[in-house]
């Protein structure tokens, strides 16, 4: 083959790629906006937890220090063995909440952490109390607050890229 029809043939399929990428980051974001246009927008409900170390934290009043990323999931949801470990690799440098819905008792979820390697502080939600008041219906689930306000909510697979820039957005 000619160094000509190589060039061609190098052109053409990053064109492709490239389109293959627009095309995907459009469904994504439409597929977000569906998924998400029914919860609510403006302020976010309130959420306190105790973190591993054992300090208290107010979810909404942190918000007004840094933006904080509260992560809806589920130890039974397929998507979520692909986001959770992104999550768990960004609570090491960002402020993360995460909420597991409907995943057993406390004893469950946590053998089931720890088997995984997860370390995010976690609320175990097993009636879904939590996720109901905050309008989740599907997992995963990653809201971005940021002075008190939603920020950001994307539901589904997404990537830690994705993530992080949700959270430089804020």
């Amino acid at each position: 083959m000619n160094t000509v029809k190589k060039r061609k043939s190098l052109k053409y399929w990053l064109s492709q790629a490239l389109q293959m990428v627009l095309m995907v980051t459009v469904i994504s974001v439409a597929m977000d906006w569906y998924r998400t246009k029914d919860i609510p927008k403006e302020q976010a409900p309130p959420l306190s937890v105790v973190m591993a170390d054992g300090e208290y934290m107010d979810v909404i009043a942190k918000s007004h220090e840094e933006p904080v990323v509260v992560y809806f999931w589920a130890t039974w949801c397929p998507a979520c063995k692909f986001v959770s470990p992104s999550v768990s690799w960004l609570s090491d440098y960002y402020e993360v909440v995460t909420v597991s819905g409907a995943s057993g008792p406390q004893e469950r979820v946590d053998q089931f952490m720890q088997a995984k390697g997860y370390q995010f502080n976690n609320i175990n939600d097993p009636k879904s109390s939590i996720m109901q008041e905050w309008s989740i219906s599907v997992t995963p689930t990653i809201y971005v607050l940021k002075d008190g306000e939603v920020s950001s909510i994307t539901t589904g697979v997404t990537t830690p890229i994705g993530i992080l820039a949700r959270i430089w957005m804020a």
